[in-house]
């Protein structure tokens, strides 16, 4: 799973791609390791965190949320980062889940 429920919303695992051709969500992707991330593109380069603010961005647009409600937890220099999406857990578990079945 590429997310995780907590008390007051849930944290996303993301591995980010700075510096492409547009801002997109690519989808869920398995590591070797068994591990879930989200794959995430920007165009902001990984200068003074622009391609943070842009992940920041592209997921509160995604899931249809205000910007403020979504943070970066930890990976701020890293290309995998935990994210955190302030909210109802159980309505934003139904909300990714959603966004990334196959029937979409």
């Amino acid at each position: 799973m590429y997310f995780r429920k907590e008390r007051d919303g849930v944290t996303l695992f993301v591995r980010l791609t700075p510096k492409s051709a547009r801002d997109m969500i690519e989808g869920v992707e398995a590591t070797d390791g068994g591990r879930a991330h989200l794959k995430a593109r920007v165009r902001a380069v990984p200068e003074d965190g622009r391609a943070n603010a842009a992940l920041e961005k592209l997921l509160a647009k995604w899931l249809g949320l205000a910007p403020r409600d979504v943070t970066i937890a930890s990976g701020a220099t890293s290309r995998v980062k935990q994210v955190r999406v302030s909210g109802d857990p159980e309505a934003l578990a139904i909300k990714l889940s959603a966004l990334v079945s196959p029937d979409r």
